[in-house]
């Protein structure tokens, strides 16, 4: 499940809890991540599920559902 798969990449990079961790959490807002945490969190989502993440559509991925919706778009 992709949800799970970014949830836990999520509290691994970031040290948050994982079940603090929904589709609505907003990256920066909620889960205090900064712009570099962003960057390696989206490097490390290409890498965990074999895609590019162009960087126009990286700036549209606020929350953790819109994470999940962009890499199921592509499978």
């Amino acid at each position: 499940m992709t949800f799970e798969k970014v949830k836990a990449l999520l509290a691994e990079q970031l040290n948050v809890d994982p079940a603090k961790i929904t589709p609505e959490s907003e990256i920066i807002a909620d889960l205090k991540a900064d712009s570099l945490d962003v960057f390696q969190l989206l490097m490390t989502v290409e890498e965990e599920f074999g895609i590019t993440v162009p960087d126009e559509k990286a700036q549209e991925l606020k929350t953790v559902g819109d994470i999940v919706a962009f890499v199921e778009s592509l499978k």
